[in-house]
């Protein structure tokens, strides 16, 4: 990353700047958790990313369906990633992924239309079971700069173990 644009973000890392992202989303929601540990980003690079996160995804899923979106987990610092168990190559550590849903809009159909009309690095349905009603599970989505594979995904429990399983359009219809 250049010196001027890690500049711009240097203020959000060092005196903790809550700086508007897009019309819709700013840093404070995208490090909020539940949990008592301290999210708030140490490198511009992850400030960066959320903003490119904000300004290429969420921003345009929110314009769509004209309802805010639900980030339950964004950013995450290596301290909160550890703490819930995350992948040590989550994406969210690097402020590239968040998990949302958009209350009212079945996260199934949520999926569909980001996998149809997004640019995306990886796209994964979360325990979604349609029996369970319109807001089953939650949408775990990511973006890159340069590099986006568009991998859509479906995670589901299989006993204590969570497994991942390619998906399509057309097959996401069955879950």
């Amino acid at each position: 990353m250049s010196q001027r644009i890690d500049a711009f973000y240097e203020d959000v890392v060092r005196k903790r700047v809550n700086m508007k992202l897009t019309r819709s989303f700013d840093v404070k929601e995208l490090v909020r958790t539940q949990k008592a540990v301290d999210n708030w980003p140490t490198h511009t690079l992850a400030v960066y990313n959320m903003h490119v996160l904000c300004w290429f995804l969420l921003q345009k899923v929110r314009d769509h369906f004209g309802r805010a979106l639900v980030v339950s987990s964004g950013y995450r610092s290596e301290k909160l990633n550890e703490l819930i168990g995350g992948s040590v190559e989550s994406q969210h550590c690097k402020g590239e992924a968040a998990d949302f849903e958009i209350p009212g809009i079945d996260n199934r159909e949520l999926a569909k239309w980001i996998a149809a009309n997004c640019v995306y690095d990886q796209l994964i349905l979360e325990f979604y079971r349609s029996k369970d009603g319109s807001n089953s599970g939650w949408i775990h989505c990511s973006y890159r700069l340069t590099g986006n594979r568009k991998e859509f995904l479906i995670a589901q429990k299989n006993g204590a173990k969570t497994e991942y399983r390619r998906e399509n359009l057309v097959r996401i219809d069955d879950l």
